[in-house]
């Protein structure tokens, strides 16, 4: 009896690659939106909505750079605090005494927070789960401490920006603004870029199981410290606009916990681990904030109704509710395909 030799079959020898699915329609959306927040809105709103929207690009700055360090990282830090203040105090103290540049200040205080960050890695992340993020709170309650004992930053009573004395509030106000705008836009971008490299890839793993993605040789604590390094720069570009924005910083504002609390409302209704979740709940958690700021109590107790009914109703948050992974506009996404 003789075999008769069958066909070699081809082997599916799998490779990871980028997904590619996009809107382009939402995309042609979003770059039109920039364009008309950066070249007609200045020149069409009054002063107090241009303060009120740098406002908002700070809130897109600081929550897009939290879903960074928990949605990705798996970090729940409850201190970020901690860099929103030491870049306020940066850029005023840099721009004030030091001499440079409203700008240059800006980014110089974004690397000190960095390098805080790194240097503070190490205590912090010797704690995990809960304790990690009662670590990061205590480290923010150090940094506001520290902060009122040193005379050059004011003590108790903070500090004034002087650096636009002698600029009319309109060319400050738009100066500020144009800033604020391209700083968020800057950041959204930088994220998406992140996480489309390999490094993203890593991030995605360990979003999704923290032992499996370690198993498979993903480098766990260089990826969470990088997006620990990179969340605190942000925050600290955050702090910096915010001070920018109101002249002014103090300790109990500027290291006020709040920020923390804004920021874990504005990722969980907007939606964790994606990118374009925190513009959408930044967007939404401004206009509540616009709308029921003046209603006392009843403000915060509405802030928490819409937070218990995203996470009862759409755990994925609204953007996932409103697209059901249908639409992306900062595709991240890998798919595993066969040579």
């Amino acid at each position: 009896m003789t075999t008769v030799p069958t066909a070699p079959t081809a082997t599916a020898d799998p490779h990871v690659t980028r997904g590619s699915g996009r809107s382009w329609i939402g995309s042609a959306v979003l770059v039109a939106g920039v364009l008309v927040l950066a070249l007609w809105v200045p020149y069409h709103v009054s002063l107090g909505t241009l303060s009120q929207l740098v406002g908002l690009f700070a809130l897109i700055i600081l929550a897009t750079t939290w879903n960074l360090l928990a949605g990705y990282g798996g970090l729940v830090s409850i201190g970020q605090q901690a860099f929103i203040g030491a870049g306020g105090y940066g850029v005023v103290y840099l721009s004030d005494r030091v001499g440079l540049p409203i700008v240059g200040a800006l980014l110089a205080a974004a690397v000190v927070c960095g390098l805080l960050a790194l240097v503070t890695s190490f205590l912090v992340f010797r704690l995990v789960g809960g304790y990690f993020a009662i670590g990061t709170w205590v480290v923010a309650e150090v940094f506001k401490l520290l902060t009122t004992q040193v005379d050059a930053l004011g003590g108790g009573s903070g500090l004034s920006l002087t650096a636009f004395r002698g600029v009319d509030r309109v060319t400050r106000v738009a100066t500020v603004y144009w800033i604020g705008l391209a700083l968020a836009v800057a950041v959204v971008v930088l994220t998406y870029l992140l996480m489309r490299s390999r490094t993203g890839l890593g991030l995605t793993a360990i979003r999704d199981d923290v032992k499996a993605a370690s198993s498979l040789g993903v480098a766990v604590r260089r990826s969470q410290r990088l997006v620990y390094v990179a969340a605190s720069a942000g925050a600290g570009l955050a702090g910096a606009l915010i001070a920018l924005n109101t002249l002014r910083v103090s300790p109990d504002s500027i290291y006020s916990v709040q920020y923390s609390a804004f920021m874990v409302f504005i990722v969980v209704i907007g939606g964790l681990g994606t990118i374009e979740g925190p513009v959408l709940g930044a967007v939404i958690f401004f206009v509540l904030q616009q709308q029921l700021a003046d209603q006392g109590t009843w403000y915060l107790i509405a802030l928490g109704a819409v937070a218990i009914l995203v996470v009862l109703l759409a755990p994925r948050g609204l953007w996932g509710a409103l697209t059901r992974g249908r639409v992306q506009l900062f595709p991240v996404g890998h798919r595993v395909r066969g040579r």
